[in-house]
């Protein structure tokens, strides 16, 4: 019972590895998985990552509702806002995160997914947003990042009766990009992955960090950010390569610096 994390050609996968209990998370499988999270903001040798869960049924149920009090240690930890930090709580990972959705995924699984930037699912999946059928809501962005992400109507169905939705309908309504059979989801995601680290990889941070930060400034200083941040990229080596790529016809060997 563990989140494994696994670094190959610059991929890191991370596998929430409780199938048991449907991948659901206690305090110390939120622990595992903020220390995850910080190990692929941090290692330069970390292009994506990929999250996944163990098991064919579930990508993640959330919280462990019947381990509740490992989750959360009393009222003074509501002001701890910086301890175990997540992803989908505020953790800020430039890189680019690929979902795949291996199961189900409800309740702090789903929010987890709204946190990550492309989401391949398996064609039996379901998604449900289903804390209020608990008599609870979904924290962790799980209020504020579903009318960012789906049409309002749609959103607020899913927030208010807890009911799932299927592979097919999360497809229509833009919530994953791609969804295949099971025996093709780990490629399908790698696939992904590897169109991404064929870029450079200061430019996709960048790329990253600017669009989400878009939601939260007004467009004049989303523009001026820009610019900013591309005075910076032209410093680069590896703006100077993708230069040079391009006039020689071949492909870019970047660095990330």
């Amino acid at each position: 019972m563990s989140v494994d994390v696994e670094t190959t050609d610059g991929i890191c996968t991370i596998t929430i590895n409780r199938p048991e209990k449907h991948n659901a998370m206690d305090g110390e499988h939120y622990a595992a998985l903020s220390r995850a999270w910080a190990h692929v903001r941090d290692d330069p040798r970390i292009r994506v990552a990929i999250i996944t869960g163990a098991g064919e049924k579930t990508f993640s149920a959330g919280a462990d509702l019947k381990n509740m009090e490992s989750v959360f240690d009393g009222m003074g930890d509501m002001f701890l806002t910086q301890k175990d930090q997540l992803l989908n709580r505020g953790l800020e990972v430039w890189k680019p995160v690929i979902a795949a959705v291996n199961g189900n995924c409800f309740a702090g699984g789903i929010t987890l997914l709204f946190a990550t930037d492309i989401r391949v699912a398996v064609d039996t999946a379901t998604f449900g947003i289903t804390e209020v059928k608990r008599g609870l809501l979904a924290a962790n962005g799980g209020t504020q990042r579903p009318l960012r992400q789906l049409p309002y109507a749609i959103a607020m169905e899913m927030l208010l009766t807890g009911d799932p939705i299927s592979a097919r309908d999360a497809h229509k309504w833009g919530l994953v990009n791609a969804v295949v059979p099971r025996e093709q989801l780990m490629d399908k995601a790698r696939e992904y992955a590897h169109r991404i680290i064929r870029n450079g990889p200061l430019a996709v941070q960048a790329t990253k960090e600017l669009a989400v930060r878009s939601q939260d400034v007004d467009m004049a200083t989303g523009l001026r950010m820009e610019q900013v941040m591309i005075r910076h990229l032209l410093a680069t080596d590896d703006a100077r390569e993708g230069r040079a790529a391009f006039a020689e016809k071949r492909d870019a060997v970047f660095k990330g610096a």
